[in-house]
C-alpha cells in the first residue's frame, strides 16, 4: 500500500482517539451510584470506552474501507453510493416474499445465497411490463476490472432488521446487474479469527454467516476490498498508531484519576 494511503488510514484511527478525548473534556456526567460503587479508574475507563465506541463508528469504517479500495490500482470508490435499479413488479414482489419468509421462519430451509437468488429469479419469471426505478444506497462502492462492487457495512453484531434490509438491497442490485458483486460486510469477527467461529444468532435467519459467499467477516472483508494481506496491513497500521495513542491515554488516565 502506498504511503499516502497508509497516512490517510492512520489519521482516521488517530482522530478517533482525539475526538474521544475532546468529548470527555466537554461531557458532564453525574452518576452518583456508579461513583459510590466503582473506583475512579473504573469510572473513567468506562466513560472512555463508551465514548471511543461512538467515535469509532460506521463513518470511520466506511472511510477507511474506501481508502483501502482506492489503494488498489485502477480502482474508483466512494461511500454512501447511490444506485438507481430498474426492476419489474414481479422482481420486487419476489424479493419481498423472500425476505418475509426468512423473517418469519417460513422458508422451509436455511438461507443459502445462491439458492435464494435462483428461487427469486424463478418466481419473478420473465421480466414483463414497466420497469420501476428504485434507489439503493450502498455504504461502500468500488469499480475494479470492469465490475461494480457494492458493500453493505454493518456492526459486528447486527440485528435482524438491519440484516434483512441489507439483503433486500443486495438482491435488488444483483437482479438489476447480474454481473455486479455484492457483499454484506462485518469489519471484524468478535468471536475469533475463523469465520466458522461467528455465532451471533439473530441475523443468521437472513444469511448463512458461515458459508454464504456474499457475507464477509474480518480478514475476508479487508482482503476482498484491498487484496490478499490487507487485513494484516490494516492491523499493522492500527498498531503503529497505537504506540502514540496509548501514551496519550496513559497520561490522560493519570490526570483524570488523581
Amino acid at each position: 500500500m502506498e504511503k499516502s494511503n497508509r497516512v490517510k488510514i492512520a489519521d482516521e484511527f488517530e482522530n478517533c482517539i482525539k475526538r474521544t478525548i475532546t468529548r470527555l473534556d466537554n461531557e458532564e456526567t453525574h452518576r452518583p451510584f456508579h461513583r459510590a460503587l466503582l473506583s475512579d479508574e473504573a469510572l473513567f475507563w468506562s466513560r472512555f470506552e463508551r465514548s471511543f465506541s461512538t467515535s469509532f463508528g460506521q463513518g470511520v469504517i466506511e472511510r477507511i474501507s474506501c481508502n483501502v479500495a482506492l489503494a488498489v490500482e485502477d480502482t474508483t470508490a466512494n461511500t454512501q453510493h447511490k444506485t438507481t435499479v430498474n426492476l419489474s413488479a414481479n422482481q420486487l414482489s419476489a424479493i419481498e416474499e423472500h425476505i418475509n419468509l426468512l423473517r418469519y421462519n417460513n422458508l422451509g430451509r436455511l438461507p443459502h445465497w445462491d439458492t435464494d437468488l435462483q428461487e427469486i429469479q424463478k418466481k419473478a419469471g420473465t421480466i414483463a411490463g414497466e420497469l420501476m426505478p428504485h434507489r439503493v444506497i450502498s455504504d461502500l462502492w468500488w469499480h475494479r476490472d470492469g465490475i461494480d462492487h457494492y458493500m453493505s457495512i454493518k456492526t459486528v453484531k447486527p440485528n435482524i432488521d438491519q440484516t434483512a434490509e441489507a439483503k433486500r438491497d443486495l438482491l435488488k442490485l444483483k437482479m438489476n446487474d447480474p454481473n455486479c458483486k455484492v457483499y454484506f460486510g462485518l469489519y471484524y469477527n468478535p468471536y475469533g479469527d475463523n469465520r466458522i467461529d461467528y455465532k451471533w444468532s439473530p441475523p443468521m435467519k437472513v444469511f448463512d454467516f458461515h458459508k454464504d459467499p456474499v457475507v464477509l467477516i474480518g480478514r475476508d472483508y479487508w482482503d476482498t476490498i484491498g487484496g490478499t494481506g490487507c487485513y494484516q496491513e490494516i492491523l499493522d497500521i492500527a498498531k503503529e498508531v497505537g504506540v502514540r495513542t496509548k501514551e496519550l491515554m496513559i497520561g490522560l488516565g493519570n490526570k483524570e484519576t488523581k
